[in-house]
């Protein structure tokens, strides 16, 4: 057993859908969670600059000796080289090759649409990793940039106008693509999943990133005998580089209780 916490990093609070899936699936496992609310989003940055904000959200992780990384970004997933994931002294799981293998597996048709931050998406690393599972897939994408800000902003309902009206924009060219799956390849779209859902229509399967990536981490964690020996709830510790009040805020809404061990990280010092 190995009884140290999971380490879990996203450009903001889209990546607390991944916690909330750790929560139900391993309600043993303690985590600590680093939202880099002070330089969201990433998906509008040069790779090079993505690059360096996830060294040092894994740096920090690290120093809080977490037994695995998950990068709940899948900006991150699509943009940070092996070459940097092989130098790493625990296990590194992205969204991005679980939610692949996910709908290769369930593409009845074989056209599989994807969607996600322009650095994402402009990385080509998902078409590459779905045309090595299933060569004759065909792949649509769209990049959504307006999706991070509406949901760090809290607009998630899915009455909501402006949520509603940028989802039908954005996503009017994959519902004519006739695909049956969509990706959804950045941890804040779960979050709006309604929405998207609406937007391209009922009969295109939505794949959770971070659902699909909380199944093979808990596989990897049993597989490999690091799974937390006790049976009582695991703790959370959360951390931003930014306002604190206005993470919590959102926080606690989405995990659906208090949340009041957040502490503010500068990285500047």
């Amino acid at each position: 057993m190995d009884n140290r916490p999971i380490g879990v990093f996203d450009s903001g609070l889209g990546g607390l859908s991944i916690v909330r899936q750790l929560v139900a699936a391993l309600p043993s496992e303690d985590i600590v969670y680093f939202g880099d609310t002070g330089r969201v989003p990433y998906g509008t940055r040069s790779q090079q600059t993505i690059i360096r904000y996830a060294r040092e959200d894994i740096d920090f992780l690290l120093q809080h000796d977490v037994k695995m990384i998950i990068a709940a970004c899948g900006t991150v997933s699509a943009v940070l080289p092996q070459s940097e994931i092989a130098r790493l002294p625990v296990p590194f799981f992205g969204v991005l090759a679980s939610a692949s293998n996910a709908a290769c597996r369930s593409t009845r048709s074989g056209r599989i649409g994807v969607i996600g931050t322009a650095s994402a998406i402009n990385s080509g690393a998902y078409q590459r990793y779905i045309h090595n599972v299933l060569p004759q897939a065909e792949i649509f994408t769209q990049p959504c940039p307006l999706f991070v800000p509406l949901v760090e902003n809290g607009l998630i309902a899915e009455d909501n106008q402006i949520t509603n009206l940028t989802a039908e924009m954005y996503l009017a060219p994959i519902r004519s693509s006739d695909v049956d799956v969509l990706i959804l390849g950045c941890t804040h779209y779960p979050l709006i999943s309604g929405i998207i859902s609406k937007a391209v229509g009922p009969d295109v399967a939505l794949i959770d990133t971070g659902k699909e990536t909380v199944i093979d981490v808990a596989g990897f964690l049993a597989k490999n005998d690091m799974l937390h020996d006790k049976d009582s709830v695991g703790t959370k510790r959360y951390f931003v580089s930014d306002d604190i009040d206005g993470f919590s805020g959102i926080a606690e809404e989405l995990l659906g209780e208090k949340i009041t061990n957040i502490e503010k990280v500068d990285f500047e010092k």
